[in-house]
C-alpha cells in the first residue's frame, strides 16, 4: 500500500520551516521551533524510507550485471525486507494521537467480590503498580490508602508522574480477578475474588472548569485501622460534585487543607475522565478500533497463583510468571496490549 500523499505536503511544510527559522525573529523563532519539532521525527522516517526504496531500485537494476550481481542481491532483498517496517513505523506516527498519551496518570484501585482477600490482593496490586513506577523513574505519590484490620484495603489512590505515564497504563483499567488458596482457608480450597482498577489522566484546571457552587464539602474524623490522626480532628473531606453526582473522599493527610487538595486532584480527574468516556461513545467506530470497550465492568485479567499464570482476556496472552508480575515486571502485558491496540487502530484506518 503506497504512503499516503499528505506526506509530501509535511516534507514540503518541514522544509519552509527550516528557512523561516533562519529569518525568524524572537517572537516567531518559538513556534516556528515548536511546529518542526513536532514534524521532524516523522520527516526524518520518510526521509529514511525513501532513501531505502532508491537503494532497492538501484539494486534492482544492477541484478542483470554478472559483477555486481551477488552485492545487489543482497542489498535488494535487505531492503525489500527493511521497507514494510518502516512503513508500519511511518503509518504507526500518522495515526491520531490521544491526546492525554503523555499525562501523569491518577490510579485508583478498589475491593469488589470476594472480602477480606479481595482487600488483600488490592493491596499487593498496588504495591505492584508502585514497584513498576519505580523501574521506570516516575514518581509514585499515595494519596489515600485506607487499610483494613488484616492489611488489606478498602482503597487506594495514588497519582504517577512521568512523561507518557497514561500511554502505558491506560489499558489496566477494569476488573482484575484473583484465583489463589487465602492465608485464612484451612481447607486448601481455591477462592475467586476481583477488585477493580481506574487509570485516569491527570487533568489540569484549565481542563475542567470547577465552580465553588457545583460543590458540596463535608469534613469529618477520619477511620482506619490505625494513625496517629484517627478519630481526632476532622481531618477527613468528602467533596461531591453536584452536577455529576462524582464523590471523593481524602483522609490520608492530617491537614484538611492537604486532603481538600489531594481530593480536587481526584475529582478533575474522574470528571475529566468522564467527558473522554462521553466523547468515545460518541465515536462508536473509533472505539471498536482500541483494546477493549473501556468499560470499567470489563473483566480484563486474570491472576492464578496456583497454575502461576497471568491470562489478559482481551488479547488472549498468557505468561506463567505470576510472582513476577506482581513484583512490578508489567512490561510483557504492556508492550503486547500497546502492540494490538496499534495493530487494530491501523487496521481500522486501511
Amino acid at each position: 500500500m503506497p504512503l499516503p500523499e499528505s506526506l509530501d505536503r509535511l516534507m514540503t511544510r518541514a522544509a519552509e520551516l527550516r528557512a523561516e527559522l533562519e529569518t525568524a525573529d524572537g517572537s516567531q523563532f518559538g513556534a516556528l521551533s515548536k511546529e518542526l519539532s513536532t514534524l521532524e521525527p516523522l520527516v526524518e522516517k520518510v526521509a529514511e524510507y525513501r532513501a531505502l526504496e532508491n537503494a532497492q531500485a538501484e539494486a534492482e537494476s544492477l541484478l542483470s550485471d554478472p559483477e555486481m550481481r551477488e552485492l545487489a542481491e543482497a542489498e535488494y532483498h535487505d531492503a525489500k525486507a527493511r521497507l514494510p517496517l518502516l512503513e508500519r513505523e511511518i503509518r504507526l506516527m500518522l495515526l491520531p494521537k490521544d491526546a492525554a498519551d503523555e499525562r501523569s496518570a491518577i490510579l485508583e484501585i478498589r475491593p469488589a467480590a470476594g472480602g477480606d482477600e479481595a482487600g488483600l490482593f488490592a493491596g499487593e496490586l498496588f504495591r505492584a503498580y508502585q514497584k513498576y513506577a519505580e523501574t521506570r523513574g516516575w514518581r509514585f505519590s499515595v494519596l489515600d490508602y485506607d487499610e483494613n484490620e488484616l492489611g488489606g484495603v478498602k482503597g487506594a489512590t495514588a497519582e504517577i508522574e512521568g512523561q507518557g505515564v497514561f500511554a502505558r497504563l491506560k489499558f489496566e483499567s477494569g476488573v482484575h480477578r484473583v484465583q489463589r488458596v487465602p492465608a485464612t482457608e484451612t481447607q486448601g480450597r481455591i477462592h475467586t475474588s476481583t477488585i477493580t482498577v481506574a487509570v485516569l489522566p491527570e487533568a489540569e484546571e484549565v481542563d475542567v472548569k470547577v465552580e465553588d457552587k457545583d460543590l458540596r464539602i463535608d469534613t469529618y474524623r477520619a477511620s482506619g485501622a490505625g494513625g496517629q490522626h484517627v478519630n481526632k480532628t476532622d481531618s477527613a473531606v468528602r467533596i461531591t460534585h453536584l452536577p455529576t453526582g462524582i464523590v471523593v473522599a481524602m483522609q490520608e493527610e492530617k491537614s484538611q487543607h492537604k486532603n481538600r487538595a489531594k481530593a480536587m486532584k481526584v475529582l478533575r480527574a474522574r470528571i475529566f475522565d468522564a467527558q473522554r468516556q462521553a466523547a468515545d461513545s460518541a465515536r462508536a467506530a473509533d472505539r471498536r478500533s482500541q483494546v477493549g470497550t473501556g468499560d470499567r465492568s470489563e473483566r480484563i485479567r486474570t491472576y492464578n497463583f496456583p497454575q502461576g499464570r497471568v491470562t489478559d482476556h482481551r488479547i488472549g496472552l498468557t505468561l506463567h510468571k505470576v510472582d513476577r508480575v506482581m513484583m512490578g515486571e508489567f512490561d510483557d502485558i504492556f508492550d503486547a496490549l500497546i502492540s494490538e491496540d496499534e495493530a487494530q487502530r491501523l487496521a481500522a484506518e486501511a
